[in-house]
């Protein structure tokens, strides 16, 4: 750890950032495509299958992201005790950590056994209905090795050790994919089990991520020394307020970003079938660039935390603006990407010389555009979270992106979609408005804390 702070300057610090960015964002990356091949499969086995287990998938992921983001707080503590050399310190929040992700995964494994009642209240299909709970319902299991690896993952993230969880998620991957094929279609012996196939394969993917990232940190010989799997049964309530404190407005951060895109989807669909499906597309393709910056954030979080555990008022910074400027500048090039050949990334999806996609080819060309200018902003606005995240920032953020997101991006979107006539494009262009906002203030928001003085006094307490 010594060495990691002695050596203050910009290269040193984008070294360090980049150790631990890169197997993070290769991660997330790699977790998106168990989304992409689980679709290519449930189309495979028919229409009705693929539109409820769309529907379930995305349930499932929506609580998990949200839950996820809820104990993202120990990443913050465990990064600020380490910097600061408390041992004991990062041991306790771990162990909190998973008393928190148990008191999460409860209640929300109860929901999803129980959610077949709210899609009815919504009024989908009973067919769709009956095959998301079947779903859903093996699904559930999954859930809170689910919950526990992503807050393992904060907190090896936080002693800096991020490439085991690139390996590990590169190994869950190829091994959910296999597991999809043989007990979907049921080969090998094995029966075809179709989406209660899929479920399985996902749970048992889950449970062998958490497990292994757990042998990993009991095996390794500096993760060891932290003997963070000892004494779980002991609860500390000071800790665990520490965490809900931190993590909820993380978690309620990231429930207000799905649920705009969610809206947004629901609205494309009553612009009609042909909007819908170049929004899909563009979703899609920028979901997955996404996916870069997030795991950009994560690193944010640790490098940031672990400065101002040192209370160094100058690292923190200096991690914050090297985060922020490298996530712009990636996205910058996906802009250009995007720009240059749009295309290109539109016949990854549909077969662009077909006549009957002209309509989709037509509209998602300036859908992408628009996106796609709004990709260097995100860059900013999702690694300048991640360093307010590290300074344990996160109910002001909070407040800061429903007035952005919903306030400001989804009523331009609209106003432009429906009363102007724009579009789906009208809709991205609102999205793009709210990104960049949202990135300019939380930008704003960290320069302004770490102009203070002391980063001691950063934090939800402002």
């Amino acid at each position: 750890m010594t060495s990691v702070f002695s050596q203050s300057n910009v290269r040193t610090e984008i070294r360090e950032f980049l150790r631990l960015a890169i197997p993070l964002a290769s991660a997330q990356v790699t977790q998106l495509a168990i989304g992409f091949v689980d679709t290519v499969i449930m189309g495979h086995l028919g229409r009705e299958t693929l539109a409820a287990g769309a529907l379930a998938a995305m349930t499932f992921f929506a609580l998990v992201v949200t839950a996820s983001g809820v104990v993202m707080g120990v990443s913050a503590l465990a990064a600020e005790a380490y910097g600061a050399g408390q041992k004991t310190r990062v041991e306790q929040v771990t162990r909190q950590g998973f008393w928190l992700s148990l008191f999460l995964a409860i209640p929300m494994m109860f929901l999803i056994g129980h959610i077949d009642l709210f899609m009815r209240q919504l009024g989908q299909a009973a067919t769709t209905v009956t095959l998301a709970n079947v779903y859903l319902d093996i699904m559930l299991w999954g859930f809170f090795p689910a919950l526990g690896f992503a807050m393992l993952r904060g907190v090896v993230s936080a002693l800096s050790h991020a490439r085991p969880v690139m390996v590990i998620v590169i190994a869950g991957t190829l091994f959910n994919i296999v597991g999809n094929y043989v007990l979907g279609f049921g080969k090998f012996g094995f029966p075809r089990m179709e989406l209660a196939g899929l479920a399985l394969a996902s749970v048992l993917t889950f449970w062998g991520m958490f497990l292994a990232l757990v042998v990993y940190i009991l095996k390794h010989k500096q993760l060891r020394t932290y003997h963070l799997f000892q004494n779980l049964y002991r609860m500390k309530p000071r800790i665990l307020w520490e965490l809900v404190r931190i993590g909820v407005p993380i978690g309620v951060f990231s429930a207000l970003e799905i649920g705009l895109f969610t809206v947004v989807t629901y609205l494309m669909g009553i612009l009609g079938t042909d909007v819908l499906a170049a929004h899909q597309i563009v979703f899609q393709t920028i979901n997955l660039i996404f996916m870069v910056p997030l795991g950009m954030s994560y690193a944010t979080t640790a490098r940031v935390g672990q400065w101002r555990g040192q209370k160094n008022l100058e690292g923190v910074r200096r991690a914050g603006y090297v985060s922020i400027s490298i996530g712009a500048g990636f996205m910058a090039l996906m802009t250009i990407v995007l720009l240059l050949f749009p295309q290109q990334v539109i016949r990854l999806y549909i077969d662009i010389r077909n006549p009957e996609n002209a309509t989709i080819l037509a509209l998602g060309i300036p859908m992408l555009t628009a996106a796609a200018v709004a990709q260097i902003f995100d860059g900013m606005q999702k690694t300048a979270y991640g360093a307010l995240q590290g300074l344990q920032d996160t109910r002001i953020p909070m407040l800061l992106s429903f007035l952005t997101y919903w306030c400001i991006g989804l009523t331009s979107g609209c106003l432009l979609g429906f009363h102007l006539g724009l579009g789906g494009t009208g809709l991205w262009l609102g999205l793009s408005i709210g990104v960049a906002i949202t990135s300019g203030v939380f930008t704003w928001r960290f320069r302004n804390l770490t102009s203070k003085g002391s980063v001691a006094k950063t934090g939800n307490g402002l």
